[in-house]
């Protein structure tokens, strides 16, 4: 394989090519490391790079091989961490000034797992501040742009992940995703991101280990990619009191299926409660029609979603101010007017406001719960707006709908979050300007495995994952340039 072959092999094949020996880890993190340092310049994607201890790392992986020893199924596979989840010795500043020169001492639960699964640490990727918002942009590192319009956002708060992959700068990317942090980016990207079941990928440390809006997941640029990350994510661990029991390996197995007689329900707008722009709809539409051509049973439907508007909100706010609420008094002058604004209105909340956003979730749970009992997959978009302009803070309007706050114009990706049920981000299409558009598959309570299935069959019937950014090349496609 030469260094392009590379990078944009799958890390399943790649994987397996490691395994056989017929490439070795230090060709493989050398290929990746002159990826970053030819593309990453007009991205912006990844903000700390290790690339001595990355090749440290590989030369140990490969005497381990040599020597006979186990290795894991993510062998001599680069990975570069979101810049929210801890790595021990590695600069993590969350994308804040307060955090600026911050270097944790242990690692993250979900970068303990995909180290020792064997993957090999390259650095971290961009986030908003703090995490807040699907644009990814920061006063430590600045914004991270679209691979395949440098003008436009990569999204967020995955965004360094979602543009690294897309840029063949690492083949697997862990994510996490509140109100549609792993979801958007892979939209806006053209990769895939799964937001998995909560508890399905167990989180330590966590301030809330009892909380179930935000939840860890796998990001990659296939399906199956994403399958083999969550094989090794998921999994009890006695840390997190919400780990479910279902071993990782449950997801290793095969996707491909036919999926005839799949009931599908589809809503381009969750039933008329969210705007969507029209090159949207129209992608996601056609995307749609593939369902039908592979003998699934379509329909127009969509579970009754009200009060998760609110619900979401509520729990949103208050999950900000418990996580970052203590830093406002030292730090206000140092924090951006959007994640300020999200705290104080945590602040405002009262013990009746949760407990009412508790009531609206749990209605929710039984009417999304009897939804499916008559559909298998629901299909909608991941987000309402085509990659927007890079220079905004976010959207103001979405199809004529003004929008009022940072979080309005992502609440085809929240209002899903609120039902609890895993949802896949899957490329979808192109705008005719030739912006990614991603198409939301979401299954019922628990039923990751079944959503993996169904975007696999969708993915391969339409290999729209396959068509690369500009950037890369350093063609037409890169847009405005940095």
């Amino acid at each position: 394989m030469n260094p392009a072959d590379l990078c944009f092999t799958t890390a399943t094949d790649l994987a397996d090519a490691l395994r056989r020996r017929e490439v070795s880890a230090r060709e493989v993190v050398t290929a990746h490391l002159e990826r970053v340092d030819r593309v990453n310049p007009s991205v912006n994607a990844i903000v700390t790079l290790v690339a001595d201890r990355a090749l440290e790392e590989a030369a140990e992986a490969d005497e381990r091989l040599a020597s006979g020893a186990e290795v894991g199924p993510l062998h001599g596979l680069p990975v570069a961490h979101k810049d929210l989840h801890d790595t021990a010795g590695i600069r993590t500043t969350y994308g804040s000034p307060v955090f600026a020169d911050h270097v944790p001492t242990r690692d993250h639960l979900v970068v303990e797992r995909l180290k020792g699964a064997g993957a090999i640490t390259l650095g971290k990727t961009n986030v908003p501040e703090l995490g807040m918002g699907s644009h990814t942009v920061n006063p430590v590192f600045g914004a991270t742009r679209n691979p395949y319009d440098l003008s436009r956002s990569a999204g967020g708060s995955s965004g360094g992940a979602g543009a690294a992959l897309a840029c063949g700068m690492q083949p697997l990317a862990d994510g996490s995703d509140t109100g549609g942090s792993l979801r958007n980016p892979a939209s806006f990207n053209n990769v895939v991101g799964l937001r998995p079941s909560p508890g399905r990928v167990p989180s330590w440390p966590d301030k809330a280990p009892w909380g179930q809006l935000s939840v860890k997941g796998p990001m990659a640029r296939t399906v199956r990619d994403v399958a083999l990350m969550l094989s090794v994510l998921a999994g009890p661990d006695p840390r997190s009191p919400l780990a479910l029991d279902t071993p990782g390996s449950a997801f290793a197995g095969p996707l491909d299926g036919d999926i005839r007689g799949l009931r599908v329900a589809w809503s381009p707008d969750l039933g008329g409660s969210v705007p969507v722009d029209p090159e949207v709809r129209d992608v996601v539409r056609g995307a749609v029609e593939v369902f039908g051509a592979l003998g699934c049973e379509v329909e127009d439907a969509c579970p009754d979603l009200s009060g998760a508007d609110e619900a979401f909100l509520v729990q949103r706010a208050w999950q900000m101010e418990l996580a970052y609420g203590p830093l406002l008094g030292e730090h206000r002058h140092r924090m951006a007017p959007d994640v300020v604004w999200n705290i104080e209105e945590g602040r405002k909340l009262t013990g009746p406001d949760l407990g009412r956003a508790e009531l609206l979730r749990a209605a929710l749970f039984h009417r999304v719960r009897e939804f499916f009992a008559s559909y298998d997959v629901l299909l909608l978009p991941v987000s309402q707006v085509a990659p927007f302009d890079v220079e905004l803070s976010y959207p103001a309007s979405v199809d004529g709908t003004a929008m009022e706050t940072y979080l309005d114009w992502m609440r085809s990706a929240y209002l899903i979050t609120m039902t609890g049920c895993p949802a896949l981000s899957v490329p979808a299409g192109f705008t005719p300007s030739g912006l990614p558009v991603g198409l939301q598959v979401v299954g019922p309570h628990r039923g990751d495995a079944a959503v993996l299935r169904a975007g696999h069959a969708f993915e391969q019937a339409t290999r729209v994952g396959e068509r690369r950014p500009g950037v890369v090349a350093g063609g037409p496609a890169d847009g405005g340039g940095p």
